[in-house]
């Protein structure tokens, strides 16, 4: 098409029987009125297709913003979906949205899973989010078993910016993953008013890891 596409042509690529199209249509609808957009997207994330799905809920993240309650009504509807894909998915749009009304639906999910794939997009959704309700899972994610997860539990005990999480965080400082010092470097720099986090800091701007070392530095400058 020379031109963009208008609502109806996307709305006939929404309808097609080819998921393909339908994938299409969904990214297309970024070109459009929001308020329109967010309309058209929402039978698809009921789509018969697992890919359709993933990218309808995905999607939601921005346009959700258009009516939050219908927003949340449809991705608590997909953190339930059979596909761990599409209930990471959901998780991602829930904290991208901040609808901390679906806190306990993302508990349920990270308890119930067997997926590090969705436990770690519930564990960074909480943090973006902010909700002190939080703080036990995050606690609890720290000690899971696959280091994604922990390490994303680091990042969102320090987005959080509950003092409790610091004791926690302080022996991540001796970690042998410079991946997981780097993390901590920007966990702490939430608390860098805090004696305790400004030492660690202070730790972590001499680490042989650059990234970590700049890190840590640029929280001492603003702390």
């Amino acid at each position: 098409m020379s031109s963009a596409p208008t609502p109806e042509q996307i709305q006939s690529m929404l309808n097609s029987e080819n998921f393909g199209d339908r994938i299409k249509g969904i990214n297309l609808l970024r070109n459009i009125e929001p308020a329109t957009a967010f309309k058209l997207i929402q039978p698809l994330c009921q789509d018969s297709n697992t890919r359709v799905r993933y990218a309808a809920v995905s999607q939601i993240s921005t346009l959700g913003a258009q009516d939050p309650d219908a927003a949340l009504n449809l991705l608590r509807t997909a953190i339930a979906d059979p596909e761990p894909d599409v209930q990471a998915a959901a998780a991602d749009s829930l904290g991208a949205l901040k609808l901390t009304e679906a806190f306990t639906d993302l508990q349920t999910l990270y308890q119930n899973t067997p997926e590090w794939l969705v436990k770690m997009s519930v564990v960074a959704c909480l943090g973006e989010m902010g909700d002190p309700r939080a703080f036990d899972l995050l606690q609890t994610a720290l000690s899971e078993g696959n280091s994604l997860v922990s390490v994303s539990a680091i990042g969102a005990l320090g987005e959080l910016q509950d003092e409790r999480a610091i004791p926690l965080l302080l022996p991540y400082v001796g970690s042998d993953d410079w991946q997981v010092r780097h993390r901590l470097a920007q966990a702490l720099g939430h608390f860098a008013q805090h004696p305790d986090a400004r030492a660690a800091l202070q730790t972590l701007a001499a680490d042989q890891f650059d990234l970590v070392a700049e890190t840590a530095k640029s929280h001492q400058v603003s702390g």
